[in-house]
C-alpha cells in the first residue's frame, strides 16, 4: 500500500504537519497553488515569555501568485529579527545546542523564493526527526485541474492508494467517491496535540516545531510526534 499526503510547504511548520510526514511513504509539496495571504506558508508562532509571537516573513504577492512564485522582500531586515528573536526567547532551552547552528546558518542566507527556505528547514528537520518519507513537488506533476478533481489527479500520479489529509477543507470538498473509483481510500485525520516541557510557564500548543525540538531534544522530539495521536477514519 502506496500511503501519500499533500500539503503547502509552509513556514517553520508545527508539529501536526511533521506528525503527517511520518505517517506516509510520499509526501507531496503543494507548491503550484495561489499564495494565500495571512496563512501558514510566510509565517508562524514560536513561544515566548509572556506568551507567544509570531515571526512573519515579507513577501511579494503582486498578481495573486502560486506559491512557488512567491519571493521574499529581503530589503526588509526579516531574517535578522528572526534569527534574533528564536535565539533569544529559546536561549535557555535544554536543548538549545542541538539546533542553534541551523538557525544561525539559515537566516544567515539569502534566499530568493519562499519555497527554497521552507523546503531547507522542512527537510532540515526531516532528519532531526529521522523522517523517511519522500518529497515531491505538485509542480512537477504539471496537474492542470483545481480542487478536489486536482488532488485526485496528483494522488494518481504518485501511484498512492491511500490518502491521508486533515479535516478542514477536505471533508466539506472532497469528492470521496471519485477516489473510490480510482481504488484510492481516504483517510480524515485530525492531529492530537501531545503535551511536553515548554520554557516560559504554561504550556501552549500550536508552536512551530522548533519549539519542541528546543525543549525536548530531537531524540524525544521524535518519540512525542510517534506516540501522538490522530483521530480518523476512511471514508
Amino acid at each position: 500500500m502506496k500511503v501519500v499526503a499533500i500539503h503547502q510547504p509552509e513556514y517553520l511548520p508545527w508539529l501536526g504537519f511533521f506528525k503527517k510526514m511520518m505517517n506516509v511513504e510520499l509526501f507531496v509539496f503543494l507548491d503550484d497553488v495561489q499564495f494565500r495571504k495571512k496563512g501558514w506558508q510566510n509565517r508562524n508562532r514560536i513561544r515566548i515569555n509572556d506568551g507567544t509571537t509570531l515571526l512573519s516573513i515579507p513577501v511579494h504577492t503582486h498578481s495573486y501568485p502560486k506559491i512557488n512564485e512567491v519571493t521574499i522582500d529581503n530589503e526588509k531586515n526579516w531574517s535578522m529579527r528572526h534569527k534574533k528573536s528564536i535565539l533569544y526567547n529559546y536561549a535557555r532551552a535544554p536543548y538549545f545546542g542541538e539546533i542553534k547552528d541551523f538557525i544561525e546558518s539559515i537566516f544567515e542566507k539569502k534566499f530568493q523564493y519562499l519555497v527554497d527556505l521552507n523546503t531547507e528547514i522542512i527537510k532540515f528537520v526531516m532528519n532531526e526527526l529521522e523522517i523517511k518519507s519522500k518529497i515531491v513537488f505538485s509542480s512537477e506533476l504539471e496537474i492542470s485541474k483545481k480542487g478536489s478533481d486536482r488532488v485526485l489527479d496528483i494522488c494518481k500520479a504518485v501511484d498512492a492508494d491511500h490518502y491521508i489529509t486533515g479535516t478542514f477543507w477536505a471533508e466539506s470538498n472532497l469528492r470521496v467517491e471519485e477516489f473510490k473509483k480510482s481504488n484510492i481510500d481516504v483517510e480524515f485525520q485530525k492531529f492530537q496535540h501531545p503535551t511536553y516541557k515548554q520554557i516560559h510557564g504554561e504550556f501552549i500548543p500550536e508552536m512551530s516545531i522548533i519549539d519542541l525540538l528546543f525543549n525536548e531534544g530531537r531524540k524525544e522530539a521524535k518519540k512525542i510526534l510517534q506516540n501522538s495521536t490522530s483521530s480518523s477514519h476512511i471514508a
